[in-house]
Protein backbone atom coordinates (compact mmCIF):
# COMPACT_ATOMS: atom_id res chain seq x y z
CA UNK A 1 0.00 0.00 0.00
CA UNK A 2 1.29 3.05 -1.05
CA UNK A 3 2.19 5.96 1.64
CA UNK A 4 -0.36 8.90 3.12
CA UNK A 5 0.66 11.72 1.59
CA UNK A 6 0.17 15.53 2.95
CA UNK A 7 0.36 18.66 0.99
CA UNK A 8 1.10 22.77 2.90
CA UNK A 9 1.10 24.81 0.33
CA UNK A 10 -1.62 24.34 -2.51
CA UNK A 11 0.15 26.70 -5.24
CA UNK A 12 0.83 25.41 -8.64
CA UNK A 13 3.55 22.69 -7.24
CA UNK A 14 1.51 21.28 -4.41
CA UNK A 15 -1.74 21.05 -7.13
CA UNK A 16 0.47 19.25 -9.41
CA UNK A 17 1.91 16.86 -6.30
CA UNK A 18 -1.74 16.47 -5.10
CA UNK A 19 -3.15 15.45 -8.39
CA UNK A 20 -0.57 12.81 -9.70
CA UNK A 21 0.67 11.47 -6.70
CA UNK A 22 -3.01 10.27 -6.11
CA UNK A 23 -3.25 9.00 -9.58
CA UNK A 24 0.08 6.94 -8.54
CA UNK A 25 -2.08 5.32 -6.05
CA UNK A 26 -0.71 7.32 -2.98
CA UNK A 27 -3.37 8.28 -0.52
CA UNK A 28 -4.08 11.29 0.71
CA UNK A 29 -3.62 12.41 4.31
CA UNK A 30 -5.06 16.08 4.03
CA UNK A 31 -4.03 19.75 2.12
CA UNK A 32 -2.96 22.66 3.77
CA UNK A 33 -2.86 26.47 3.11
CA UNK A 34 -2.72 29.73 4.68
CA UNK A 35 -6.01 30.32 2.14
CA UNK A 36 -7.84 27.50 3.39
CA UNK A 37 -10.22 28.14 -0.17
CA UNK A 38 -6.67 26.58 -1.68
CA UNK A 39 -7.00 23.70 0.53
CA UNK A 40 -10.35 22.66 -0.26
CA UNK A 41 -9.94 23.53 -3.94
CA UNK A 42 -6.85 20.61 -4.11
CA UNK A 43 -9.15 18.26 -1.73
CA UNK A 44 -11.72 18.52 -3.86
CA UNK A 45 -10.03 17.55 -7.33
CA UNK A 46 -8.39 14.55 -5.25
CA UNK A 47 -11.92 13.95 -3.77
CA UNK A 48 -11.01 14.34 -0.31
CA UNK A 49 -12.21 15.45 2.73
CA UNK A 50 -9.39 16.77 4.34
CA UNK A 51 -8.29 20.06 4.28
CA UNK A 52 -7.41 22.87 7.12
CA UNK A 53 -5.68 26.17 7.12
CA UNK A 54 -3.63 25.12 10.55
CA UNK A 55 -1.27 22.61 9.11
CA UNK A 56 -0.19 20.09 12.05
CA UNK A 57 -3.55 18.90 11.91
CA UNK A 58 -3.02 17.39 8.26
CA UNK A 59 0.78 16.91 8.60
CA UNK A 60 0.63 14.97 11.78
CA UNK A 61 -1.43 12.07 9.91
CA UNK A 62 0.67 11.35 6.44
CA UNK A 63 3.71 9.02 5.99
CA UNK A 64 5.23 11.77 3.67
CA UNK A 65 4.51 15.67 3.74
CA UNK A 66 5.83 18.15 1.09
CA UNK A 67 6.15 21.62 2.06
CA UNK A 68 5.16 23.24 -1.37
CA UNK A 69 5.04 26.97 0.50
CA UNK A 70 7.03 29.76 -0.98
CA UNK A 71 10.56 29.65 -0.32
CA UNK A 72 10.42 32.50 2.00
CA UNK A 73 8.54 30.84 4.26
CA UNK A 74 9.68 27.39 3.71
CA UNK A 75 11.72 27.23 7.07
CA UNK A 76 8.68 28.90 9.50
CA UNK A 77 6.34 26.77 8.29
CA UNK A 78 7.95 23.87 9.54
CA UNK A 79 9.07 25.04 12.55
CA UNK A 80 5.80 26.21 13.41
CA UNK A 81 4.46 22.51 12.38
CA UNK A 82 7.42 21.12 14.61
CA UNK A 83 6.61 23.19 17.35
CA UNK A 84 3.22 21.55 17.20
CA UNK A 85 4.42 18.03 17.44
CA UNK A 86 3.04 17.87 13.54
CA UNK A 87 4.90 15.29 12.54
CA UNK A 88 4.70 11.34 12.93
CA UNK A 89 7.69 9.62 13.99
CA UNK A 90 9.71 8.44 11.10
CA UNK A 91 7.33 10.57 8.69
CA UNK A 92 9.76 12.10 5.60
CA UNK A 93 9.29 15.62 5.19
CA UNK A 94 10.58 17.59 2.02
CA UNK A 95 10.24 20.60 0.07
CA UNK A 96 10.34 21.31 -3.64
CA UNK A 97 12.52 24.23 -3.85
CA UNK A 98 15.53 24.39 -6.13
CA UNK A 99 17.36 26.77 -4.18
CA UNK A 100 16.76 25.85 -0.85
CA UNK A 101 19.16 23.03 0.81
CA UNK A 102 16.96 19.76 3.19
CA UNK A 103 18.69 21.45 6.60
CA UNK A 104 15.98 24.28 6.08
CA UNK A 105 13.83 22.14 7.52
CA UNK A 106 16.10 20.55 10.41
CA UNK A 107 13.17 21.45 12.70
CA UNK A 108 11.19 18.30 11.82
CA UNK A 109 13.97 15.95 13.46
CA UNK A 110 12.79 16.85 17.31
CA UNK A 111 9.74 14.98 15.88
CA UNK A 112 11.53 11.88 14.67
CA UNK A 113 11.04 12.68 11.47
CA UNK A 114 13.51 12.57 7.65
CA UNK A 115 14.09 15.37 6.35
CA UNK A 116 14.94 15.79 2.37
CA UNK A 117 14.21 18.08 -0.82
CA UNK A 118 12.74 17.20 -3.95
CA UNK A 119 13.25 19.68 -6.73
CA UNK A 120 11.27 18.88 -10.34
CA UNK A 121 13.64 20.19 -12.59
CA UNK A 122 10.12 21.83 -14.67
CA UNK A 123 8.72 25.29 -15.21
CA UNK A 124 5.29 25.06 -13.37
CA UNK A 125 3.93 28.53 -15.07
CA UNK A 126 0.73 26.68 -16.07
CA UNK A 127 -2.61 25.53 -13.63
CA UNK A 128 -3.23 22.84 -16.72
CA UNK A 129 -3.04 19.87 -15.25
CA UNK A 130 -4.58 17.18 -18.23
CA UNK A 131 -0.58 15.96 -18.68
CA UNK A 132 1.75 14.90 -15.99
CA UNK A 133 4.34 17.64 -15.88
CA UNK A 134 6.64 15.38 -13.62
CA UNK A 135 7.26 12.90 -16.91
CA UNK A 136 10.51 12.53 -18.46
CA UNK A 137 11.63 15.17 -16.58
CA UNK A 138 14.36 15.15 -13.84
CA UNK A 139 13.62 15.07 -10.14
CA UNK A 140 16.86 16.15 -8.39
CA UNK A 141 16.88 14.70 -4.81
CA UNK A 142 19.40 15.68 -1.45
CA UNK A 143 18.96 14.93 2.10
CA UNK A 144 18.95 12.17 4.66
CA UNK A 145 18.85 8.83 3.22
CA UNK A 146 15.62 7.59 4.13
CA UNK A 147 14.01 10.78 2.55
CA UNK A 148 16.09 10.25 -0.04
CA UNK A 149 15.05 6.82 -0.39
CA UNK A 150 11.70 7.77 0.12
CA UNK A 151 11.81 10.92 -3.11
CA UNK A 152 13.32 8.45 -5.36
CA UNK A 153 10.26 5.91 -5.24
CA UNK A 154 7.69 8.97 -5.11
CA UNK A 155 10.28 10.52 -8.77
CA UNK A 156 10.04 7.16 -10.11
CA UNK A 157 6.08 6.96 -9.81
CA UNK A 158 5.18 9.95 -10.62
CA UNK A 159 7.68 9.20 -13.88
CA UNK A 160 10.37 11.51 -13.36
CA UNK A 161 14.56 10.74 -13.69
CA UNK A 162 16.11 11.06 -10.28
CA UNK A 163 19.60 13.02 -9.83
CA UNK A 164 21.19 12.94 -6.55
CA UNK A 165 22.85 15.99 -5.12
CA UNK A 166 25.31 17.16 -2.79
CA UNK A 167 23.13 18.96 0.35
CA UNK A 168 26.35 21.26 0.34
CA UNK A 169 26.15 22.12 -3.31
CA UNK A 170 22.35 22.67 -3.83
CA UNK A 171 22.77 26.25 -3.93
CA UNK A 172 24.94 25.96 -7.26
CA UNK A 173 22.80 23.49 -8.60
CA UNK A 174 19.80 25.94 -8.69
CA UNK A 175 22.48 28.17 -10.10
CA UNK A 176 22.80 26.14 -13.02
CA UNK A 177 19.01 26.07 -13.40
CA UNK A 178 19.01 29.56 -13.40
CA UNK A 179 21.76 29.83 -16.33
CA UNK A 180 19.95 26.80 -18.23
CA UNK A 181 16.49 28.93 -17.96
CA UNK A 182 16.20 32.45 -17.23
CA UNK A 183 19.43 33.54 -18.60
CA UNK A 184 19.07 31.52 -21.79
CA UNK A 185 16.04 34.36 -22.69
CA UNK A 186 18.24 37.09 -21.43
CA UNK A 187 20.80 35.51 -24.27
CA UNK A 188 17.86 34.92 -26.47
CA UNK A 189 16.42 38.71 -26.24
CA UNK A 190 20.32 39.91 -26.74
CA UNK A 191 20.19 37.81 -30.09
CA UNK A 192 17.09 39.24 -31.07
CA UNK A 193 17.90 42.83 -30.33
CA UNK A 194 20.92 42.37 -32.69
CA UNK A 195 19.43 41.19 -35.35
CA UNK A 196 16.49 43.51 -35.09
CA UNK A 197 19.31 45.88 -36.12
CA UNK A 198 19.52 43.92 -39.52
CA UNK A 199 16.05 44.90 -40.68
CA UNK A 200 14.41 41.31 -39.03
CA UNK A 201 11.13 42.54 -37.41
CA UNK A 202 10.83 41.41 -33.64
CA UNK A 203 8.15 39.43 -34.20
CA UNK A 204 9.72 37.82 -36.57
CA UNK A 205 13.28 37.18 -35.46
CA UNK A 206 12.67 34.27 -33.33
CA UNK A 207 11.81 31.93 -36.28
CA UNK A 208 14.75 33.34 -37.95
CA UNK A 209 16.63 31.82 -35.25
CA UNK A 210 15.16 28.98 -34.16
CA UNK A 211 16.89 26.32 -36.61
CA UNK A 212 20.13 27.79 -35.81
CA UNK A 213 19.20 27.65 -31.61
CA UNK A 214 18.08 23.77 -32.19
CA UNK A 215 20.71 22.88 -34.18
CA UNK A 216 23.12 24.01 -31.55
CA UNK A 217 21.16 22.37 -28.95
CA UNK A 218 21.28 18.81 -31.16
CA UNK A 219 25.38 19.73 -31.28
CA UNK A 220 25.30 19.93 -27.22
CA UNK A 221 23.40 16.68 -26.74
CA UNK A 222 25.72 14.70 -29.49
CA UNK A 223 28.83 15.64 -28.88
CA UNK A 224 29.26 18.29 -25.90
CA UNK A 225 29.86 21.27 -25.49
CA UNK A 226 33.31 22.48 -26.73
CA UNK A 227 33.29 20.37 -29.68
CA UNK A 228 29.71 22.09 -30.45
CA UNK A 229 31.25 25.40 -30.48
CA UNK A 230 31.28 26.76 -33.79
CA UNK A 231 31.69 30.87 -35.32
CA UNK A 232 34.44 33.37 -34.80
CA UNK A 233 36.07 32.78 -32.14
CA UNK A 234 37.10 28.88 -32.31
CA UNK A 235 38.21 29.87 -35.38
CA UNK A 236 40.21 32.31 -33.73
CA UNK A 237 38.61 34.93 -36.22
CA UNK A 238 39.79 37.87 -34.66
CA UNK A 239 38.72 40.33 -37.17
CA UNK A 240 35.28 39.34 -37.45
CA UNK A 241 34.82 39.57 -33.72
CA UNK A 242 36.68 43.14 -33.67
CA UNK A 243 33.81 43.87 -36.22
CA UNK A 244 31.23 42.83 -34.34
CA UNK A 245 32.27 45.11 -31.43
CA UNK A 246 32.58 48.17 -33.33
CA UNK A 247 29.14 47.73 -35.11
CA UNK A 248 27.82 46.95 -31.87
CA UNK A 249 29.14 49.75 -29.74
CA UNK A 250 28.38 52.02 -32.39
CA UNK A 251 24.79 51.06 -32.96
CA UNK A 252 23.55 49.19 -29.57
CA UNK A 253 26.28 50.40 -27.12
CA UNK A 254 24.11 49.25 -23.72
CA UNK A 255 24.55 45.63 -25.00
CA UNK A 256 27.98 45.80 -25.32
CA UNK A 257 28.94 44.77 -22.38
CA UNK A 258 27.11 41.90 -22.03
CA UNK A 259 28.31 40.90 -25.84
CA UNK A 260 32.17 41.18 -24.60
CA UNK A 261 31.58 39.16 -21.89
CA UNK A 262 30.37 36.78 -23.80
CA UNK A 263 32.73 36.41 -25.78
CA UNK A 264 35.14 36.53 -23.65
CA UNK A 265 34.51 33.46 -21.63
CA UNK A 266 33.80 31.45 -25.02
CA UNK A 267 37.24 31.91 -25.66
CA UNK A 268 38.19 29.47 -22.83
CA UNK A 269 35.96 26.88 -24.25
CA UNK A 270 37.44 27.31 -27.61
CA UNK A 271 40.73 26.93 -25.91
CA UNK A 272 40.24 23.69 -24.95
CA UNK A 273 39.93 22.32 -28.22
CA UNK A 274 43.10 22.44 -30.40
CA UNK A 275 42.00 24.69 -33.23
CA UNK A 276 43.31 28.11 -32.24
CA UNK A 277 46.22 29.34 -31.53
CA UNK A 278 48.20 30.78 -28.44
CA UNK A 279 48.32 34.10 -30.29
CA UNK A 280 44.29 34.41 -31.76
CA UNK A 281 43.97 33.35 -28.05
CA UNK A 282 45.58 36.03 -26.87
CA UNK A 283 44.18 38.97 -29.12
CA UNK A 284 40.87 37.75 -28.09
CA UNK A 285 40.90 38.39 -24.18
CA UNK A 286 42.81 41.65 -25.37
CA UNK A 287 40.05 42.76 -27.05
CA UNK A 288 37.16 41.64 -25.08
CA UNK A 289 38.13 42.93 -22.15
Amino acid sequence: MKPLFAIVGCGKVGTALAIFLTRAGYRPAGFASKNLSSAKHVADIVLSDHFSDVPWDITRHADVVFITTPDSVIKDTCNAISQNIGFADNAVVMHCSGALASSVLSSAKTCGAWIGSMHPLQSFASADYKTNPFQGIIVSLEGEDPAVNTAKTIAADLGGTVVTLLTEAKTLYHASAVVASNYLVTLLDLAVRLIEEAGVKRQDAFNLLKPLIEGTLSNIGKVGVQKALTGPIVRGDVKTVEKHIEEIGFKRPELLALYKMLAFYTIDIAAAGDSISESSIKELKRITT
